[in-house]
């Protein structure tokens, strides 16, 4: 299921829209996901919003040929918008996919008209974390995506729920795209000095039990943009915040997307 468009000079974007008259929403996962992992979104908020899901670069039905930053994304991502007739869109975007969403409103701030980023952070990533997942590179390149590696991650990423199905998408990929995509992670550029320029209403949500980014990182992104809600904390919640914890998420994502979307 899903479409594929050409954009930004040849850059293939896979996408499912799921149709529908009400507002435009776009959803945006998470590193070495792909837009299966907002399915609990699709369930619960699908015959409210038209709810439209991308592959990012390098990432599912989405190729990533040469090296490439979250500001390209952002770019495929309003290319997309083009090529479906859309003005503007709201946008929800978990961790990588808050990148993306903060890169679009600084981007082209006329066309976002709500962001909801879960899990996310606005600033570079924290050197030390960076060395080790350059670690985490070498060790996929030098021994392959062992089971070891896959629960560390999926223990960072998903915390206690249930990764088997998604260990066995990560363990197909290849290390030359697991390098690719770990380097636009790790060079990314901070937005702290910038986050005053988005116009958008924003919503920021994180897990209290965020092994990625603490939940400072989403209080910086509330205190810095000039329409922002109050930060929601999910008690317990993991790093991938919308999938793991859907119960507590969707009717957040509800409420703030009834009044802005």
């Amino acid at each position: 299921m899903g479409s594929t468009v050409t954009v930004n000079g040849g850059q293939r974007l896979h996408f499912v829209d799921y149709g529908g008259t009400g507002a435009p929403v776009v959803l945006l996962h998470s590193f070495l996901m792909d837009l299966e992992m907002f399915a609990p979104q699709v369930a619960a908020l699908g015959r409210e919003f038209r709810l439209i899901a991308v592959d990012e670069r390098g990432h599912g039905g989405t190729p990533a040929d040469e090296s490439f930053d979250y500001w390209d994304v952002a770019d495929d991502v309003l290319a997309l918008l083009d090529e479906l007739g859309l003005p503007k869109a709201a946008v929800i975007g978990t961790s990588q996919g808050g990148f993306i969403g903060l890169r679009m409103a600084l981007t082209a701030p006329e066309r976002v008209s709500a962001l909801a980023v879960l899990g996310t952070s606005a600033a570079a990533e924290d050197a030390k974390v960076a060395a080790g997942y350059r670690e985490l590179v070498s060790t996929w390149s030098d021994q392959g995506p062992a089971d070891q590696l896959l629960d560390m991650i999926a223990n960072i990423c998903l915390g206690t729920a249930d990764a088997t199905s998604w260990k066995a998408k990560w363990s197909t990929v290849p290390a030359e795209k697991f390098s690719r995509i770990m380097a636009t992670l790790v060079h990314r550029d901070g937005l702290l000095t910038r986050l005053a320029e988005v116009r958008c209403p924003v919503l920021a949500m994180h897990g209290s039990a965020d092994a990625a980014y603490p939940v400072c990182r989403g209080a910086e992104i509330v205190e810095g943009v000039a329409h922002a809600e109050p930060l929601v904390v999910v008690d317990g919640g993991a790093h991938f915040l919308s999938l793991t914890d859907p119960e507590a998420v969707n009717p957040h994502l509800r409420k703030f997307l009834t009044e802005f979307a």
